[in-house]
């Protein structure tokens, strides 16, 4: 069996998750003659792979070297989650006044505890992605390294593993910039921040994207003082521009320093403190922080799995597969991030999907056939899905946009989370929506009435008339229905309802 991790605190509540995703006194199966499916990493994409392929009833082997549950549920999504909650309620407490609540003063914020509680509960959650439950529902649970070794076989630590087929999914790590020092300063990313006990006095995050976003946030909520500095022309740059600016103007007010269109071009240790040298705007300047954050992307796990072996090509971007996800070997394909240019969970999960139907029951469904929806959870959060006004101009759609601002929401005004707005693209001269923006405090939840729209193939139109209660801010989607109906009044149009109107008796 491989090294056993080790997880820093070493409290009762890392013992618990790792005795879930990596149980010291794991025992691998013997190995059945042959598999229907091999399944190479248990993050999301594995572990849907392997369920449902198992609930199927297909014989399934699971491999994985490190942590079952991946980056979503160790050092992503679930630990993040847990410190913008309580980041969140910081916030609120001190804006209390705002809402004629005067709370005594003296308030802190316990950082320890905080993070205690996100250990608590990502241990909590964990049995899900654990290697007894996967054992449970008749999965064989292999820990140890896994690597091809020819077209339908793979070793586990010497143990020989056959295969009809086999799902690629090893994911993805942190990305690390060519930067002079920086290997030097024992640098944070997204995989170890989240052993943090102490809370850092003060922060450089070097990339402004989600994970940068969302955690300067959060950790300047939290009282640590983060300046973030970021390459592009504004932040998140997947998403549209003035969503962008709407989430600057959230992280300015709550006192994060934004660099942008600025490289950091070295960095050095000087009396205990990490010293960055930048170029923003070419103009140059230095900064002194206690720690780095890096969050400059992603890079592919593709390295020492025997891809060669089995015949399978990937490059720099990761495994190279079809719109149904087969390798260029006809019997393995790959699913995750590892292979997908959209790197979010919930993309995982419906990709490993199309994986077993199309692998083991002759299926023949697309990636591109999912409409997929994304948010950044800052505050207010950002939700996207379709094209955006860049993406549609790139690939030659010509669309037309309607917008409703929350500050003419009732319910925005009322709850003073007015920062933001709803914006729907229609592909021109029809109601069809091809993509649209939230930027609002719940648009990870708003978002979804608009997927459910572009998956039934239900316009825009009749999204006007979806009754939705009042006051809530999702009416502002209703209202961007609206904005459309009115739209469509022709001159000729109005001068007859003006004719009808002069009528009326």
């Amino acid at each position: 069996m491989t090294h056993v991790p080790s997880l820093h605190p070493p409290d009762e509540f890392n013992s618990e998750l790792l005795t879930n995703v990596h149980p010291p006194t794991w025992q691998n199966p013997e190995p059945a003659e042959s598999y229907h499916m091999v399944v190479l990493g248990a993050g999301t994409a594995g572990l849907v792979t392997a369920a449902v392929a198992a609930g199927l009833g297909a014989r399934v082997a699971l491999v994985e070297r490190h942590l079952m549950g991946g980056d979503c549920l160790n050092a992503g999504c679930v630990p993040s989650k847990a410190l913008i909650r309580s980041a969140r309620e910081v916030a609120d407490i001190q804006r209390a006044a705002d809402l004629g609540i005067h709370l005594p003063s003296g308030m802190s914020v316990d950082f320890a505890a905080v993070m205690q509680r996100m250990r608590r509960l990502r241990a909590q959650i964990s049995y899900n992605d654990s290697a007894r439950r996967f054992k449970e529902l008749g999965v064989d649970v292999f820990i140890g390294r896994g690597q091809f070794t020819g077209p339908d076989t793979m070793t586990v630590d010497g143990t020989e593993l056959r295969f009809k087929r086999a799902c690629i999914a090893t994911g993805t790590r942190p990305a690390m910039p060519r930067i002079d020092g920086l290997i030097d300063t024992g640098f944070l990313t997204n995989e170890s921040v989240f052993s943090l006990t102490d809370r850092p006095a003060s922060l450089a995050i070097i990339g402004g994207g989600p994970v940068g976003t969302e955690l300067a946030q959060a950790l300047r909520r939290l009282g640590t003082h983060v300046m973030v500095f970021h390459t592009g022309k504004h932040l998140l740059s997947h998403d549209e521009p003035d969503a962008a600016e709407v989430v600057q103007t959230a992280l300015e007010r709550d006192g994060v320093e934004v660099y942008l269109e600025c490289n950091v071009t070295s960095v050095a240790v000087r009396q205990g403190q990490n010293v960055l040298a930048y170029k923003m705007l070419g103009k140059a300047g230095e900064v002194a922080v206690s720690q780095i954050l890096v969050a400059t992307g992603r890079v592919p796990n593709i390295e020492g799995i025997g891809l060669e072996a089995a015949g399978v090509e990937f490059d720099r971007l990761g495994v190279r597969v079809n719109d149904r996800l087969q390798t260029t070997n006809a019997n393995i394909y790959a699913a995750g991030d590892v292979a997908l240019d959209h790197k979010f969970t919930h993309m995982a999960d419906f990709a490993a999907r199309i994986v077993v139907q199309n692998a083991l029951f002759k299926g023949r469904r697309k990636l591109s056939a999912l409409t997929v929806p994304w948010c950044t959870y800052t505050d207010p959060e950002v939700a996207h899905v379709g094209l955006t006004e860049a993406r549609a101009a790139a690939t030659g759609v010509k669309v037309r946009t309607f917008v409703r601002e929350l500050r003419d929401v009732d319910r925005a005004v009322l709850d003073g989370d007015d920062l933001g707005f709803v914006k729907v693209h229609v592909k021109k001269g029809t109601d069809r929506i091809v993509g649209a923006t939230i930027v609002a405090r719940d648009a990870g939840n708003m978002i979804s009435e608009i997927t459910v729209a572009m998956t039934a193939g239900v316009g825009l139109k009749k999204l006007a008339n979806v009754i939705h209660p009042y006051p809530t801010q999702a009416e502002a989607i209703r209202q961007v229905g609206d904005l459309y109906n009115k739209g469509r009044l022709s001159w000729g149009a109005k001068k007859f309802l003006k004719t009808m109107l002069a009528a009326v008796r």
